[in-house]
């Protein structure tokens, strides 16, 4: 079982992040990977719903704030491109398993592979030697590249899982790190616009310019598990190596004395509440 030690826990206190190489077996990564090739391979995305995901700030308002496909896919399994993936048409100018940044935001509900990994006892050991009460799932998605923002009050209840399964090295994109930067609270985050107004999300305060000096390397290997406490400072550089870096990641809430955020852009729905971690 994958309980921290008291070191381990220690570190993970101090750094706001922690390593746990070896988390899942190479068996376990083949297939989340074979899964993945299977739902892409079946994908079926409207034309009028291809949202590019774009990682600045106006674009990134105009493609998700604009658009009800990424506000409204906290419960389904959906597809986000890359830019420059679609001609003025809709159809992919690359092939379509080319052309995905993520799938998100359901795929530890929807899906029994993920479901079945999300849940797993190991994931439910390391959540409970953290101390975690009554977490909840509250998003997933399979990583072809990035990140995503995600809030609650108090802050401190968000904990980030992040899953390699492909090796992930400095030239490929791993996840930098600010170590100890999760003491200074949050100073910029995406929040859901009141209904019927546009954009559909905005930014609030602003991302202060962080020392890029500051930032340490985490690379990895093929099924470690990097745990991310809610506030650290992370981000991962572009891939420009030839080689993928695919991840899955999953964000658990402690749910005892939490209130979600009602401006989070993600929210649970009827047909999906946030699934208990502990089954």
């Amino acid at each position: 079982m994958a309980c921290l030690s008291p070191s381990q826990l220690q570190k993970f206190q101090e750094d706001g992040f922690l390593v746990l190489e070896g988390f899942l077996s190479a068996e376990e990564c083949v297939a989340m990977q074979q899964r993945i090739g299977k739902i892409v391979a079946e994908m079926d995305v409207p034309p009028h719903c291809r949202t590019e995901f774009s990682t600045h700030e106006e674009e990134q308002l105009q493609a998700q704030g604009s658009t009800d496909y990424f506000l409204s896919s906290g419960d389904k399994i959906r597809f986000f491109f890359e830019k420059g993936v679609f001609d003025e048409k809709g159809n992919f100018l690359v092939p379509p398993e080319k052309s995905i940044n993520k799938i998100g935001h359901a795929l530890h509900a929807h899906d029994p592979i993920f479901r079945s990994i999300t849940h797993s006892p190991k994931v439910q050991a390391l959540a409970r030697s953290l101390g975690l009460q009554m977490p909840v799932v509250v998003q997933s998605m399979y990583i072809f590249k990035d990140a995503s923002f995600l809030y609650t009050e108090p802050l401190g209840r968000v904990l980030g899982v992040w899953i390699a399964l492909e090796d992930a090295t400095v030239e490929n994109g791993c996840l930098w790190f600010i170590p100890g930067s999760h003491t200074s609270g949050v100073s910029r985050r995406m929040v859901r616009a009141p209904a019927g107004s546009a954009p559909g999300t905005s930014f609030l305060g602003s991302e202060p310019a962080w020392d890029s000096s500051l930032f340490v390397p985490t690379p990895v290997q093929k099924g470690a598990l990097v745990l991310i406490h809610g506030e650290v400072v992370h981000k991962s550089k572009q891939n420009l190596s030839d080689c993928s870096r695919q991840a899955y990641t999953f964000h658990l809430m402690e749910a005892s004395g939490t209130t979600w955020s009602p401006e989070n852009w993600l929210q649970p729905t009827a047909e999906l509440p946030f699934p208990p971690l502990y089954t």
